[in-house]
Order: structure tokens, then sequence, then C-alpha cells
């Protein structure tokens, strides 16, 4: 694969994956959102519900704190008013109302205002139908009202409100004659009503008089803010409601009061937080003339309960993201790998080419020098020539065990040949050997032997190689004289084996690789050292089916030390 072909695929890779993370990253954002969204909700109706408790609970403590000041009123309350039955006609040019016949009240009531008149009929209420409006007015509370009418409505129901309840009350004081006798001046005579009516009126009365004294203490709302709640059961009520919610987490809570003072209810870290980060909730909202007074929450572990909702999906996308991300790395790396496979491929093709290709023409000199008459006539150049056939056809014989041999260490096909094996002995016969070849280049060999009982086990044959390896390459890779020393030293289980040379030395990458099948250490486009990168990965295999290690330590320009340890006989 051509480096322009690799290039564009990771570059489509990298923006697929990008793609991919920035998407998941948007999703597991917008996620943590819409749940950070969904809590503060959850915190603000439980807030609202708290408010809205806490009202309904004043309303009842006002009602049965009037309750409690009168016997009488409390029997009348529950006591049910049967309805009279009777007559009132007005005189000329006065229009009557609709009259209210029910177990609140019995008297006529004034004509309503064209305003609030206006107002009914924008609703779709029929004045004609609505045959009980002191019922209407009394059970149609602040906090009912809001609910259904706007702010200027509201204030148009207030001021018919105050008109009707005015007449009421008017009606109550003055109406009652010494005799039991209902007097009206609008009326053309009076209209005598019996005892068992008067004690109606006089107990319906009653409840006008609770409910007219419920909405005053109620719609004055001057009472401090400290003196309507209880603040534990404040918290109480939060807690619950939040429960409710399926929101567990501890939380902050205050009271901001309408002097600006924060007054916290329970435990508060950092007040500023608490009013600058938290969720608020008006007390009280239905106060028509009371004060702003706000109760205020936050949750310093809010982030762990948003995480506990989404932790699933986000875990997953991160994990799905990380093997993704993971097998685009590998895929990377596999390419690369490939392609430097690609290039070791090439560079062995062209290193056998280079090491079967001179003894064969040595060989084809040999024959041509043989096919001369008078040269083969000649035992002695005969001989020579023959020698020169026989040495180079048993090189390339070697080159073909070699490859063969890599192949089979690939795939661990090989068997050792266990036996006792003298390493002192094995070492200076190593030495003896490529004596001839240091000093034809006039350079020294030196052997530095501490070993007092040198005794391994291991294939003799192998073993030997794996050393004649290391003393081949200190000898190919050292451009002028060569100098190596091999030094041998031995522990109670081990022994230790260093050869070190002066030759051109590696650099740290070329270290990572060196026992990589068919690396070579670069020395340009020439073929001075012979050879098919498999030395060294041969070395290392079969130190590792004896047990044993090697390092290598190397400078660059300075030369390289190999060290060697295999375990001794036991």
């Amino acid at each position: 694969m051509s480096k322009n072909k690799i290039t564009l695929i990771i570059v489509l890779m990298s923006v697929a994956s990008l793609g991919l993370v920035g998407f998941q990253y948007y999703w597991v954002r917008n996620a943590i959102r819409i749940n950070q969204e969904r809590f503060d909700q959850d915190v603000y109706q439980a807030l609202a519900g708290t408010t809205d408790q806490l009202e309904k609970s004043e309303a009842s403590d006002v009602l049965l704190s009037q309750l409690m000041k009168d016997p009488i009123l409390q029997k009348s309350l529950f006591e049910k008013i049967e309805p009279i039955d009777f007559e009132i006609r007005p005189k000329s040019g006065f229009r009557r109302g609709p009259s209210i016949i029910d177990t609140l009240k019995i008297t006529p009531v004034p004509q309503v205002s064209a305003t609030f008149r206006r107002m009914l009929e924008s609703r779709g209420i029929d004045l004609s139908v609505l045959q009980e409006m002191e019922r209407f007015f009394t059970l149609m509370t602040p906090e009912v009202a809001s609910t259904i009418f706007t702010p200027d409505e509201m204030a148009i129901l207030l001021e018919e409100k105050e008109r009707q309840l005015q007449y009421l009350s008017q009606v109550e004081v003055y109406s009652l004659g010494p005799t039991g006798s209902y007097l009206d001046p609008n009326f053309e005579k009076e209209v005598n009503v019996s005892e068992d009516a008067l004690e109606k009126i006089k107990k319906t009365n009653l409840k006008i008089d609770l409910i007219n004294q419920t909405w005053e203490e109620m719609a004055a709302g001057q009472k401090a803010i400290l003196n309507r709640l209880d603040t534990s059961q404040v918290r109480k009520l939060v807690k619950n409601h939040l429960l409710e919610r399926g929101i567990y987490e501890d939380f902050e809570l205050g009271l901001l009061k309408d002097d600006g003072l924060l007054m916290p209810i329970g435990p508060v870290s950092e007040p500023f937080r608490l009013v600058q980060y938290g969720i608020q909730a008006k007390l009280f909202p239905n106060d028509i003339f009371g004060k702003e007074n706000y109760l205020y929450i936050f949750f310093p572990e809010k982030n762990n309960h948003v995480l506990r909702q989404v932790w699933l999906p986000v875990s997953s996308s991160i994990l799905f993201i990380g093997v993704i991300i993971w097998c685009f790395i590998y895929a990377i790396r596999v390419i690369f790998k490939q392609k430097a496979l690609s290039d070791t491929k090439n560079d062995f093709i062209n290193n056998m080419t280079h090491e079967f290709k001179t003894p064969l023409a040595t060989v084809s000199l040999a024959v041509e020098a043989l096919q001369d008459p008078e040269l083969s006539s000649q035992d002695k150049f005969r001989t020579r020539y023959l020698g020169i056939i026989k040495d180079e056809n048993k090189r390339l014989v070697a080159q073909v065990e070699n490859v063969l041999q890599a192949a089979a260490l690939d795939k661990k096909d090989f068997k050792l040949k266990v036996e006792d094996i003298d390493l002192s002995e094995l070492l200076e016969n190593a030495v003896d050997h490529f004596s001839l070849q240091i000093e034809k280049r006039e350079g020294n060999i030196e052997f530095e032997n501490e070993l007092s009982d040198g005794l391994i086990q291991g294939d003799f044959f192998h073993v030997t190689h794996i050393f004649n390896n290391l003393l081949d390459n200190a000898n190919k890779y050292s451009r002028e004289k060569p100098t190596i020393h091999i030094k041998a030293w031995e522990n109670e289980e081990q022994v230790w084996v260093s050869i070190s040379d002066q030759g051109i030395g590696m650099n740290k990458d070329a270290q990572k690789k060196i026992f990589d099948k068919f690396y070579r250490v670069p020395t340009g486009n020439l073929h001075d050292v012979k050879g098919f990168g498999l030395g060294l990965s041969y070395v290392k295999t079969m130190l590792e089916a004896h047990k044993g290690e090697i390092q290598v330590q190397s400078e660059l320009g300075k030369g390289s030390t190999f060290t060697i340890n295999l375990p001794k006989k036991q």
C-alpha cells in the first residue's frame, strides 16, 4: 500500500472518529442539561407545593381560631339551615336584584355593577342562573380566585365583594326590628318573619361574620413572616415534597425576608451561594397586601443526582467511544506494522538476492574455467575449481537452511537435544574460530573467563550458534580494526556472558527492533554487511527456549554490549 493511500485512510478514519466523539459529546451534554432542567423543575414544584400547603394551613388556622372564640358560632357553622320561602314586592321604580335562598343567607342582594356584570359575561356566566351570589362570594377565596381571574379581574372581584359584604352587614344590623320583623325602606310593607326563621337568619349572619373576619385577617397580610411560619415544619414539608419526586440529596434552605436579610432554615455553609445559585419560591403568593418573602433552596450535591440519572447511557457511550478509539489506534498500528513488514520483506529479498548471487556467480566462473580444455587437463587447477564449487555450494545450502530455520522458529517447530555443556570450553572454541577472521582485519579478541563451574544444560548445536551469531555481528559491524571483549562470570544459580565491541553502535529505536525477524541495523544502501537479519531473532528465540535472557546496551558510534544469562545445571 502506498504512503498516500495510508495517509488518506488515516485522515478519513480520524475525521470519522472525531465526528463520532463530537456527536456523543453533544448527546451526553444535552442529556445532562435536560436532567438538570428536570431536576430544577421538580425542586420548584416541591417548593410550590410547600408554599401552597403553608398557605392552606394558615387559612385553616385562622378559621379555627375564629371558631374557638365563640361556641355558638361553632354550632351554627355546622348546622343545616333550611331555606325560607317568602315574597317581597319592590316599590315601583326599584329594580329588585336576584334573591338568595340557600343555607348561607336569606336576603335580597343589591344590583351588581355593570363592570362586574361584563366580567362575568366575558367568562360565560349567566346572571339569570346565578341564584347563589353570596355563596359565590364567600367561597371564592383569594387562593381560588387567583387561579381563575387575571389581576385586573381580581380587582373588579374584590371591589364587588366589598360592596356585597357592606350591604349584607347593613342588612344584618338594621333590618331586624324588635318584633322580629324585616324592615327595608325600599319595600312597600313590612315582612313578618317567624321566630324560627329569625333564628336561622341570626345563624347565617354568624357565618357571614366568620367569613368576613377570616377574609379581613388573611387580606391584611401584615403579620411578621416569622410569626406565620414554623421553620422546622417548613423544612420537613420541603423534604417530604422532594422525597415524593425522588430527590434524596441533602439541601440547604433559607428564608429571604422582605427586609433583605437571609434567615437559614437548617445548616447553610455559604449564604451567598444559597441566594446566588439557589431556586426560589415566593411565600404566601396570594397575599394581596402582604410583603414579599422568598424561600430559597440549594443542593451542594446536585451534580451527583444528575449524573446518577444519566450514568448508564453516559458510561455506555464512553465505553463505546473507548472501544472505537482503541480499534482505530489498533488499525493504525496494524497499517504501519504492515507497511514496515512490507519494507522489511523488500529488504530481505534484496539481501537474499545479494547473498545468493555472489556464490552463484563464483560457481558459474568455476564451471566456465573447468570447461576450458587447457585448464581442466591440469589436475591442480581442476582440484582448485572443484573445491571452490563445493565451498560455494555449502554456502548456498547454509543460506537456505537459515531461511528454513527462521520459518521453523517462527512456528516453534523445533526440538532441543538437551545435554550437559561446558560453557568455558564452548566459548574458548568460539574465540579460536573467530580469531583468524579478526586477525585478518588487524583486530583483536579477548576472553576474560571467571567461571569456576560453567556447566549448563542445553542443545549444543543451538547454544554454539547463539555465541557464533553474536561474535559474527561484533565482527561485521566494526568498521575499522575490530576490538571484541568477552567476559564470563557466574553466581549460584546462573552464568553470565557479555560480548562487547567498538563498532557502529545503535540508537534507541534500533535497540527496540534488533530482535525482530528480518530487521537489520541500517548501514545505507551498501550491502557490505552480509546476512538476512535473522541472527538476533534466532538468538533471542533460542535463549528463551533455554530459559535464558539477553540484554543490549549500545551507543551510536561507540559500540554495543550484549549480555546473556543462562541457568546453571542443578
